[in-house]
Formats: structure tokens, sequence, C-alpha cells
């Protein structure tokens, strides 16, 4: 899998931790199926500061080596380099197939390969490696051959290189469903938005999916938890829009945004006469929402007197206008939240305990964004759409550069801060390529010893990638493990080793 050979790795490469890292993720994260080769062949460029970087590809309906993505700035275009010809008996190529191992030329001129086939260059090459690409059943899958004008060595990227490749050779034929077996039902691309529109493949969000798919059609009240940012009007949405009740309104009410006097009559309406100047009945929000979902959003914020209030309508199912003689029948889904301490605020004496316990009836604490592995990068090119399609331009791209700032970065006002990060991004983005300038982060400190290691951000890599096939698959871990071309009891390993939850995946006896 992703992490094998990781202290092989730190030993033989002579570029940085960092700089293999962050190449895994981008690539992990990447879900254009036609991006991602060229993306694979620029970070090799990149890792190995060579003019040239190649990737060939075996295509399975023909049973053919062909270049799929060519890194050469001051050469032809792929098309007109022969990408369609059939290459596996090039001289050079048929060797590193042949043997199933790397080869390294110090000097190119000096070899006994023809290498005719690679682009014409204004200096002649020097250095050359080509790398065989392997799937987890060790099936050749391709070659990577990355080539220099200036005479260095390269053989020490050659394990690096063919763990790189080959994993993006791997997320390549899981975009393009090349896995499906003949008979199997076809696979479906996974949309950006996953279940209930909610954006991310973290153990997080599949988590909280997973909670509000229980509560989903049943008449409890939500008790949304979580931190300032997190997205917890968006997940009461969801569950509104997802749920019975969404032919009806969806009402949304900041307790905090207005005094208990004022709050009190926007909630539950009064009559004419009421109080100086009601000149008119007023409907309050339940009534707007019944039938349908309220959202009070900053729950904690709510006066105690009107606390008790809330606590009759949560228990009768009525409400009382003011100025209003009799109470009337209302059906209303209440969805509370809040990023404060109820429980803490309960034993101060500043929330109710009864309605504490009522509004809690099922609650769900939302991640914060730190702690959704692998979901910045999905977020961040979600919101870069969105503020496209706002500002009537052309998409933007991201920069590696600012792709690895936003990786590293902590988000502590969490998606509220992503969004608007992006949507400034986008805005000063002035040639279609977000850089870390558009940014405006601070620089991210230096690494210490007490920073993550390799190992483990390629697990959170290999983690989100798990996921992302047993989503596929419905949790059915024999498919899973078919797809990825590995044993089942390797899979089984795998998922425990990185602490994935599989108690809702479906066996296949």
């Amino acid at each position: 899998m992703l992490n094998e050979d990781v202290q092989v790795l730190i030993g033989t490469c002579a570029f940085t931790v960092d700089a293999l890292s962050a190449c895994f993720t981008r690539l992990g994260f990447e879900h254009d199926e036609h991006v991602l080769p060229g993306k694979c062949v620029a970070d090799v460029a990149q890792l190995t500061q060579c003019e040239l970087s190649q990737l060939y590809l075996f295509d399975e309906t023909t049973d053919r080596l062909e270049l799929v993505a060519q890194h050469f700035p001051d050469g032809p275009s792929l098309d007109s380099a022969g990408s369609h010809a059939d290459l596996r008996n090039q001289q050079l190529l048929h060797y590193t197939l042949n043997q199933r191992a790397a080869l390294s030329l110090d000097e190119v001129q000096g070899s006994c390969y023809d290498t005719r086939f690679l682009p014409v260059s204004p200096a002649p090459w020097r250095a050359l490696l080509s790398v065989p690409l392997f799937s987890g059943s060790e099936r050749l899958t391709g070659v990577l051959l990355c080539a220099s004008q200036r005479p260095i060595q390269l053989h020490s990227y050659a394990k690096s290189l063919g763990q790189l490749g080959s994993f993006a050779v791997h997320r390549l034929h899981v975009l393009r469903g090349r896995h499906t077996r003949v008979g199997a039902p076809p696979r479906q691309a996974v949309p950006l938005a996953g279940a209930y529109g909610l954006i991310g493949n973290s153990a997080a969000m599949a988590q909280t999916r997973q909670l509000i798919s229980k509560v989903l059609r049943t008449p409890y009240t939500v008790l949304l938890f979580g931190e300032t940012g997190t997205g917890k009007e968006v997940v009461a949405r969801a569950i509104h829009a997802a749920g019975p009740r969404s032919a009806k309104a969806f009402v949304v009410q900041n307790c905090a945004a207005f005094a208990e006097g004022l709050l009190e009559s926007e909630l539950f309406g009064y009559r004419k006469g009421a109080f100086t100047g009601a000149d008119r009945n007023h409907a309050g929000l339940f009534d707007a929402a019944d039938g349908g979902t309220l959202l009070l959003d900053e729950i904690g914020d709510m006066p105690l007197l009107l606390q008790a209030k809330l606590l009759r309508v949560l228990q009768e199912g009525e409400i009382r206008p003011l100025g209003a003689s009799a109470a009337h029948k209302v059906d209303v889904r209440i969805i509370a939240a809040t990023h404060r301490d109820l429980a803490a605020m309960v034993a101060e004496g500043r929330f109710r305990e009864d309605l504490y316990y009522r509004l809690a009836q099922f609650p769900l604490q939302l991640p914060a964004l730190r702690e959704r592995d692998g979901d910045v990068l999905q977020l961040a090119r979600h919101f870069t759409d969105q503020a496209c399609v706002q500002l009537g331009r052309t998409p933007v791209e991201w920069s590696n550069a600012a792709l690895d700032q936003l990786s590293s970065h902590n988000f502590p006002g969490n998606v509220r801060e992503l969004k608007c990060l992006v949507e400034r991004a986008v805005l000063l983005c002035d040639d279609n390529l977000i850089l870390p300038v558009h940014l405006s982060m601070p620089l991210a400190p230096a690494p210490t010893a007490d920073d993550v290691t390799l190992r483990q951000r390629m697990e959170r890599v290999e983690r989100v990638f798990l996921l992302d096939c047993l989503h596929k698959n419905q949790g059915n871990r024999t498919r899973t493990a078919r797809e990825l071309g590995v044993a089942r009891r390797t899979l089984l390993y795998r998922l425990a080793r990185l602490n994935i939850p599989v108690g809702k995946a479906r066996e296949e006896r």
C-alpha cells in the first residue's frame, strides 16, 4: 500500500520528505482523470529537476504501451510525440518491462540503448531513469521515465518514483473505472459532493453522514455541536432536504441576533395590540415553519425565560403568540445548533437542564476541519468553482505551492475560514493560477522533530483512498480488495491498521 517501504524511501530520496509527501497528497485528491497524468509527470520533473518526464501506460483493451503524459516545456506537444504508438518494443522500455526493474543511465550517449524515441532537445540527453510501475497484485501497468540534459545520477530516485508512479496509475484506473469486471455493474465516479450534499471523504465526515441517516426520518430533535464555522447550518439543511419534510419550509433563526422581547415575538408571533406598535397580527417563525423544519442557531444564547417557552413547544407541540388568548398546535421539527458547551452552562445555571436533555435527544458533534483528513483540498476546489461562477470568470487552477500551504494550515475558523480564503484568492488571481501570495496566509513554520513523519502523512492519503474505494463499492470489502488488486486479508489488515470503521461494510460470503 502507500506507506510500504517508507523507511527505504526516506533513506534513498535526494529530495525532501515534505516534497514527496506533497506529491502523494496532490495525486490522491485529484478527481479529474484527464488532469492526473499531467500532474504526475510535472511532479516527477520537479522532484528530480529533470527537463523531461514521461508516463507510459498499458492500454488494457489493445495491450499496447502508450505515452499518455509528458512534461517537456521546450519540446513538442504530446500528440506530435506519437502518443498513440505502441512503444513496448523500444529497446530501453523493453528492458525495463522484461526485467521488471529500473534502468538508470548516468551517460546516455555512451550506452548501448537506443533513445531516439525520446523527443529531440536543444542539448543532448545525458542522464536517464526508467522505472516499471506495478499494481497491488504486482502486475505491470506502465513505465515512468525521466531524463536530464545534465550529468546527474538518478538511480537513487528509482524506489520513490516507482511508488509515486504506481500510485498515480492506480488512482487513474480507479477514476476511469477500468477495474470493472465483466458482468459486474458499472461503477460511477464519486462526485465531489457526497451523500446529503456534504463534501469530503474523511472518516469524520463518513461518520457524520451515517448519523444523519439514522435520524433522518425520525421526529427526534437534533442538537448540532461544533466549533464556529464547521457547517452546522449546512448539516441542518441537509437533514431537512433529505427527510420527509423537504417539501415544506426550512426556517433559520439566530438566537443571538435579537434581544429577549424581540426574539420571543419573532418566534411565536403576536396579535394586534399586544404591545405598542403592534398594529396588525404577525405570524411567528414557528407558524412559518409549520410542517417543515426550524433551525435555532446559537441556542446557547437564548434567554432563560424564553427557554421555558421553547420547552413547552417541544413537549406539547403548541405555541401561544403574544397577546393571544389561546394556544394552537404546530408541527415543526426543531434542530438546534451551538458552539458552546451546553452541559457546562447547565452546571453554571445559565441553561435549563430540562431543555438541554430535551434538545439533546439526538446530539451530533460536527468535526473541525483539522480533524477531516484530506477534505481541505476537495472543499477548496468546490469553493473555487463556486466563486468562479459567481464572478463570471473562467475556471482557475491551483499551484502546487498553494495547495501545499492549504494542506499545512490549521484552519481555526474551519470551513467558513477556508471558504472566505478561497473566494479572496479567486478574486486576487489574475492569471487563472492561484499562488501562495493570493492566499494571504502565514507561512508554515519550519518543520520540527514533533512534526508528522512521512509514514503518517502517507497513511492519511492511504486512508482517504481506501475510504473512497469502500464508498464506491457500498462498503463491500471483497469487491474493494478486488478493485485494489490486493488479497482480502491484506485489505482487512490495512483497514484495522488505519482505524477505518467497517461496521457498516457488507460482507460477501
